[in-house]
């Protein structure tokens, strides 16, 4: 990669969304680390009620500043995201390429996750709510399919095809519930917060596109 390659920002959700999500993951810790600590507080006293309130209270609003500061984008074929500091995992030589798929209060997102270098990246590509969702733009989705293919090996070439199948769909016209990321979103069983799954089932679900 060269310092001077494009930047191409790989976020799914607008900051906007994001900070709002981050207040009420914010909001949600404090409600929960007072009810808590007001508990503890009553039976035991005011001093085991305020430090059981710290330690509910911080490691979620930790998460909510990290994920209002969460930006990902690829530059070259480097893929990097910052929440608090920065990680970074070169696509063409990642050890693992699986894809996930979370399901969160009736919200399934699906998600590339890349492993190389000691380090972990999920690269959310689209997330679903009944029959409609978001999804990475055309161009973003084509600048990965074209990284991926440069792999030189069948997992790469599996995931950018399946990124050209959704790029296909999309150029079609096709509505959210008949693109390939939707179905594989529909596919995976119900009832995990997070489930991978491999190159082998991406593939055959990519075979059976043709």
């Amino acid at each position: 990669m060269t310092d001077d390659a494009e930047r191409i920002p790989l976020d799914l959700l607008d900051p906007a969304t994001v900070r709002k999500r981050a207040r009420m993951v914010a909001i949600g810790a404090v409600m929960v680390a007072g009810f808590f600590g007001g508990v503890l507080g009553l039976i035991a006293g005011r001093v085991p009620g305020l430090i059981a309130l710290a330690i509910v209270a911080l490691p979620l609003l930790l998460l909510a500043w990290s994920e209002a500061r969460r930006r990902v984008w690829l530059q070259g074929q480097v893929l990097s995201v910052r929440a608090f500091g920065t990680r970074s995992v070169d696509l063409r030589a990642a050890d693992e390429l699986d894809l996930l798929v979370t399901d969160v209060r009736g919200s399934r997102t699906v998600g590339l996750f890349v492993r190389g270098g000691g380090k972990a990246i999920n690269l959310a590509l689209a997330i679903y709510a009944g029959t409609g969702g978001r999804e990475q733009g055309v161009f973003p989705l084509r600048r990965l399919a074209d990284v991926l293919a440069g792999r030189g090996d069948p997992n790469g070439l599996v995931f950018s095809q399946l990124l050209v199948a959704q790029l296909r769909a999309e150029a079609q016209g096709m509505a959210a519930a008949d693109r390939p990321l939707y179905q594989l979103a529909s596919l995976a069983p119900g009832g995990r917060l997070a489930q991978k799954l491999t190159p082998d089932a991406v593939s055959r679900f990519v075979a059976s596109l043709d």
